[in-house]
């Protein structure tokens, strides 16, 4: 078996130049291994039919589950390849900033580290322009959060805040500090939000309602389906089976 002609073209677009590729170095250490989920990963699920993304939303869909599984050599690799086709150095900051909220500070960390060396090494000039349109100001945050929350779940999240600290912070703060920042807009807030979710596993009532909330925004259930299929080589069938379930239970919900 060798690697298609479609397989080796897609990963030459993903690691230009120089550039370490980890897939590369296995086709020498592990060849059958590596030919097969080069097929696979590089060929047949992107050409899947009716199951396709653009580039860029599938690679920001893949950054988003590598890090809500914690796959920091994997996407060492991928982000390279991400801002090669096309997602912006913004946008890469902004998932990573959001995951934040959804994994906490201690898993993501590495993340934003090493965000940093790819984007130093690329010759990005940092700190980025600020993204922020809430201000510090803890009234505003709350506000502005809320105000969010209502856009993507619905007026009944109006008053959500009122039913403790927890509530409270996530209207300030998951939302308030993260949703409402420039670089990404809400459709693509939420995809990254079921991604990491999905990838991290255990958050299926959580998943199930950001589904729900995708679908409310115009990320239907063919658009969610697509994001599972495009990701499903980096997080494995049970966690995609999950997620897939949890967006058809999303689906019957809004229809009943």
């Amino acid at each position: 078996m060798a690697v298609t002609s479609f397989a080796k073209g897609y990963c030459g677009k993903m690691f230009q130049d120089n550039e370490q590729a980890l897939l590369k170095d296995l086709l020498k250490t592990d060849p059958e291994f590596a030919e097969r989920f080069n097929n696979f990963a590089f060929d047949e699920v992107i050409n899947e039919p009716e199951q396709g993304l653009d580039d860029r939303t599938r690679f920001m869909a893949i950054l988003a589950v590598l890090i809500g599984s914690q796959a920091l050599d994997a996407f060492n690799e991928i982000a390279p390849a991400a801002l090669n086709f096309g997602v912006s150095a913004v946008e890469i900051k902004e998932i990573i900033y959001q995951a934040v909220a959804y994994l906490g500070m201690g898993r993501v960390l590495p993340f934003l580290n090493a965000a940093n060396k790819i984007l130093n090494a690329r010759g990005v000039k940092l700190p980025l322009e600020p993204q922020a349109t809430a201000s510090t100001d803890k009234n505003m945050r709350r506000e502005l959060g809320t105000q969010a929350q209502v856009d993507i779940f619905g007026e009944n999240m109006r008053d959500f805040w009122k039913g403790g600290h927890i509530n409270y912070w996530l209207a300030d703060n998951c939302f308030g500090d993260y949703y409402t920042r420039k670089g990404l807009d809400y459709k693509q807030r939420e995809m990254i939000t079921f991604c990491f979710l999905a990838a991290q596993g255990g958050c299926e009532p959580q998943l199930t309602a950001h589904a729900a909330a995708n679908m409310k925004i115009g990320n239907d259930k063919d658009f969610l389906i697509r994001v599972i299929s495009q990701c499903l080589p980096y997080i494995g069938y049970p966690r995609s089976l999950n997620a897939l379930t949890c967006v058809n239970k999303a689906c019957e919900s809004l229809q009943a």
